[in-house]
């Protein structure tokens, strides 16, 4: 082989190795994009598992926050049904008392008007302590058990507060002033009674004194041995002295 020749092999040699080299070069730095490419896939993929997992973690978050609420919601629910259910007991329970008010009506109506004849009777039989204020306040039942406008409960509350002031009539001491027939003259007094024990009457000029005899349905005068006492009992009774042993005519007990 002459020079040239082999000269001009070398150069060709070499222009094929700078040719294979140049696209060596091409290709690693398109499998270097691609692989950038791939881990620029791979990181978004990442973020996006993460995104995930922390949506899923929320979830369940609230998954488990919603079952907590449900058995609350179980229970509170099953505690409103216990009071419902209560609650429809008293209601059951008052439509039966409101079904029964016309017979308890029925009932109730002639024993108040029982009770006001009883009552009206033991006044007239009674030692007449008050006994004008007691005739009005029987007359007003009367006038009541008439009146359409007042309830059935409120006429009986009545009837009943009338025999528990004739209760108090029999537990107090008082004085209060009046008149009584003595002898066909009528004569002001000042009326004192120990409960039922005793009722008095003192002219008002202290001069004369008076004891009623219940059985007898009259007034006796007292002697003079029981006017001072009697004095003393009015005092008493209106607070004008305090209160101490007094002589007084008590009829014993049978």
């Amino acid at each position: 082989m002459s020079k040239r020749t082999l000269i001009a092999s070398t150069v060709i040699g070499a222009f094929a190795l700078a040719g294979s080299a140049a696209v060596s070069a091409v290709e690693l730095s398109d499998l270097q994009k691609e692989d950038a490419k791939i881990q620029a896939a791979a990181a978004k993929s990442q973020e996006k598992i993460n995104t995930l997992f922390e949506q899923s973690q929320e979830l369940l978050v609230e998954y488990r926050q919603v079952v907590d609420q449900t058995e609350n919601l179980k229970i509170y629910n099953d505690y409103i049904a216990s009071l419902v259910a209560d609650q429809q007991r008293g209601i059951d329970s008052l439509q039966r008392q409101i079904d029964s008010i016309e017979a308890t009506k029925q009932g109730i109506v002639p024993l108040m008007f029982r009770m006001i004849d009883s009552l009206e009777s033991f006044i007239e039989l009674d030692t007449p302590i008050h006994l004008e204020e007691r005739r009005e306040r029987v007359q007003r039942l009367r006038d009541l058990m008439a009146n359409s406008n007042v309830t059935v409960s409120e006429q009986f509350r009545q009837v009943i507060e009338a025999y528990l002031v004739e209760v108090e009539y029999g537990t107090k001491m008082s004085s209060y002033q009046g008149t009584i027939d003595n002898g066909g003259t009528e004569v002001s007094v000042d009326f004192f009674n120990l409960g039922r024990t005793a009722l008095l009457a003192l002219s008002l000029d202290q001069a004369h004194a008076w004891v009623w005899n219940n059985d007898a349905r009259a007034w006796e005068e007292l002697g003079d041995e029981y006017l001072a006492s009697t004095v003393d009992a009015v005092k008493m009774a209106q607070g004008t002295i305090p209160p101490e042993l007094l002589k007084l005519p008590i009829k014993a007990a049978e």
